[in-house]
């Protein structure tokens, strides 16, 4: 049954929700997630409903959505209720959390804050306990980074790993499907639904990922050390220092910046040119260069990804994790200068940017740091390693006191 209405049925205190996300799915199935409640991310379709990406002239240019999206549709089944459309940045071009058509929500973890974007609605109602979990996605970082600004469990997958029927693309060679929760229980709840068919893994080895710690403020390294300390003491696992790829990060982000525009810009320059969309700045700029991308620009960084992700995957092999940093920084200042925003942005993309080339799934573990302030630490696995990563970061969390764990929520 579906209802709809000027109100959820809880108070939006954190700006949340779009104006055109007010409505309720209850579930269509009874099973694992029996009593939780949920939101999706205005890319997500929901039937009858329109999906807004962002941006009003998306939402004025499609029309009512003719059935859910594949995710949707599962979760519904397993007995969760869907609770509306959350907030996100305009088509999920911003790992910020801004959005100059419905505002900025509130991170309640440091209100001066924001919550990191682009699956900014979903984050800022998860840390404020207004759901039980939300969906997002991830294709550069648009849920480690909300997850560790506002200190939640939340994950990149596996590329290609959950479908990706019924959400609006960014850039399909990079988008991924993803959730987040503030309770490390429901977290794994929602993995063992979404990725139930996934085998078992022995883990036999971790690699502190030095490259990446360098890219992160000071706060991060006491917390990857508590990581990488616990999965030795609890999951008997040998821990080595080393760095991602023998090239530089930037070497990363640039050819994630380059390979990821223009993949979006091939999606998205004929609705672009007929709706003629008012942008935020940033935004703007970034399809400006989008579209100056050559093919033989994009070959290049195509073919430099083939290169960084088998490094990477050579490095893990299947049966070894990463340990990095979720971002390079804690939540950025609501009235940050363009310029700090542009500069963290860049160190925080030479970090995201390894899982999203490589098509790994990554996973954030909360914590507060020594200022007081939510850092997430994640493990990165190898490719299809997704549930069996959740449960080792979950065991990790437990093991470190991680926000959302408890004894209690051990499975």
């Amino acid at each position: 049954m579906t209802s709809s209405s000027n109100s959820l049925p809880f108070s939006d205190t954190v700006g949340a929700w779009v104006p055109h996300g007010h409505f309720t799915v209850s579930p269509t199935g009874s099973g694992a997630l029996d009593g939780l409640n949920f939101a999706a991310k205005d890319l997500f379709d929901v039937a009858g409903y329109c999906t807004g990406a962002g941006n009003p002239a998306w939402l004025d240019t499609h029309a009512p959505a003719a059935g859910h999206s594949a995710l949707v549709a599962r979760l519904l089944a397993a007995g969760a209720t869907l609770h509306g459309k959350t907030l996100t940045d305009e088509l999920a071009y911003s790992i910020h959390g801004a959005n100059i058509h419905y505002g900025t929500p509130l991170n309640t973890r440091a209100p001066d804050r924001v919550t990191g974007g682009s699956s900014s609605g979903s984050a800022a109602a998860a840390a404020a306990r207004l759901v039980d979990f939300a969906l997002g996605t991830d294709t550069g970082g648009s849920t480690r980074v909300p997850s560790s600004y506002c200190g939640l469990w939340g994950l990149r997958t596996t590329h290609g790993r959950l479908s990706a029927t019924g959400v609006v693309p960014l850039s399909p060679r990079f988008d991924t499907m993803t959730w987040m929760a503030a309770d490390a229980h429901v977290f794994e709840r929602v993995g063992s639904v979404l990725l139930n068919d996934e085998a078992g893994r022995t883990w036999r080895g971790a690699v502190l990922l030095t490259d990446a710690l360098a890219q992160a403020d000071a706060v991060f390294a006491p917390l990857a050390h508590k990581v990488a300390q616990a999965l030795e003491r609890d999951a008997g696992l040998r821990v080595e220092r080393a760095p991602a790829s023998s090239h530089h990060l930037d070497t990363w982000r640039q050819t994630y910046i380059t390979a990821s525009a223009h993949d979006a810009w091939q999606t998205h320059r004929d609705w672009i040119a007929s709706a003629r969309p008012v942008f935020d700045r940033a935004i703007q700029g970034r399809w400006d260069a989008a579209s100056r991308v050559t093919q033989g620009d994009a070959a290049q960084a195509y073919a430099m990804q083939a290169v960084l992700r088998d490094e990477v995957r050579g490095l893990l092999g299947a049966d070894r994790i990463g340990i990095l940093p979720s971002a390079s920084s804690i939540a950025i200042a609501r009235d940050a200068d363009p310029a700090s925003v542009d500069a963290i942005r860049a160190s925080t993309f030479r970090i995201t940017a390894i899982a999203g080339l490589a098509g790994l799934p990554q996973v954030n573990i909360p914590y507060i740091g020594s200022d007081g302030m939510p850092a997430g630490i994640s493990l990165l696995g190898p490719a299809g390693s997704d549930l069996a990563l959740i449960r080792l970061a979950c065991a990790a969390g437990r093991s470190t006191a991680a926000l959302g764990t408890s004894a209690q929520a051990a499975v």
